[in-house]
């Protein structure tokens, strides 16, 4: 990538957007900051022709940004309940069914099929597969979003689905690092706080990862949890033992990292706005996903961009994250 530190700042960012098309100042927005992605929820989907010329909308920006790389054009497609694509799209099942099935071959031609749909629709990333277990029946955040409630099913189907994805030229998002199926507080409303220990984690929650990981699986995503054994002062997000120590070196992952939604209230319930990016950059994140808060991300490449000028963010750190996002582009760029 060329340019300086600063210029290069909004390829760690993927940011949602209001309607239907993108507005001017989206547009402006995005190119000005050189953005490195979008995501789509069913507020963006109206049509399957809309959808498609809104994908190619979105894409056409890198011509005129500086860094000249494709964007990210994301979605938060699980199946299930969480399903942004309403008919005609296909209609998929949670993957809880896949469980109760129990056989990968299914689970790696559910993956691939909703994958080439998104494909064809114009998306290159989706944020799946859940690779949480849910142990805890209570769990309604996870629930049937989970494929079992054991780490081997977890496991078995976890390289399945990852491989699909792949094989439709969709990159996969693996979630929520280091697992969120043992919770009962939802972290778009609360931050939850979990009692299991490091032992635990890596003989349950940890093993879906690491399978996902050894089957390319290029992207994860952290949770907003708090895991008061392990680091007592940080989420996930914003704890460097999590994303170096456990992700990096005991889980060997060396792709991408990006957050849970920054505007989620487990976070902005406990820390400024402002605060938030610069943390999770520090902590290991590559990128940062702002979903339904229109001011958040340019709160963020302000304080992005005053953390670089006071140097209170590594330099050498913050180029290892655009040399990761850069790597992950040139896959989208062979499939173009």
């Amino acid at each position: 990538m060329s340019g300086s530190i600063t210029d290069q700042l909004g390829q760690l960012m993927i940011i949602g957007i209001d309607g239907f098309s993108l507005s001017a100042e989206e547009k402006n927005f995005i190119v000005q900051n050189d953005i490195g992605g979008v995501i789509l929820f069913s507020r963006n989907i109206q049509t399957a022709d809309q959808l498609r010329d809104l994908c190619d909308e979105i894409q056409s920006l890198s011509s005129q940004q500086k860094s000249k790389l494709p964007l990210f054009v994301s979605v938060d497609m699980e199946g299930g309940r969480v399903h942004r694509l309403k008919p005609p799209f296909t209609q998929w099942p949670a993957l809880g069914n896949l469980g109760v099935i129990d056989n990968p071959t299914i689970s790696y031609h559910f993956a691939k099929a909703m994958g080439l749909e998104l494909f064809a629709a114009g998306f290159n990333l989706n944020f799946a597969p859940c690779l949480d277990i849910f142990n805890n029946p209570k769990n309604q955040v996870i629930g049937d979003r989970a494929v079992g409630t054991t780490p081997a099913t977890v496991e078995k189907h976890a390289s399945a689905l990852v491989r699909g994805y792949i094989k439709s030229h969709i990159i996969p998002c693996v979630k929520h690092f280091p697992g969120h199926g043992n919770t009962l507080l939802d972290s778009h409303d609360e931050l939850p706080v979990e009692d299991s220990n490091f032992g635990a984690l890596e003989q349950r929650e940890l093993i879906p990862f690491k399978k996902a990981f050894r089957s390319k699986a290029d992207l994860v995503m952290t949770s907003h949890l708090l895991f008061k054994n392990i680091d007592p002062d940080w989420p996930v997000t914003l704890s460097e033992k999590f994303l170096g120590p456990i992700l990096r070196e005991a889980c060997r992952f060396r792709g991408v990292v990006v957050t849970d939604d920054m505007d989620m209230k487990a976070l902005t319930k406990n820390y400024a706005k402002d605060f938030l990016p610069v943390k999770a950059l520090k902590a290991g994140a590559d990128i940062l996903l702002y979903c339904n808060e229109p001011a958040s991300p340019r709160i963020a490449i302000e304080a992005m961009k005053k953390a670089v000028s006071d140097r209170s963010l590594d330099l050498a750190k913050l180029q290892n994250s655009f040399d990761r996002v850069n790597n992950l582009k040139q896959k989208i760029v062979s499939e173009l």
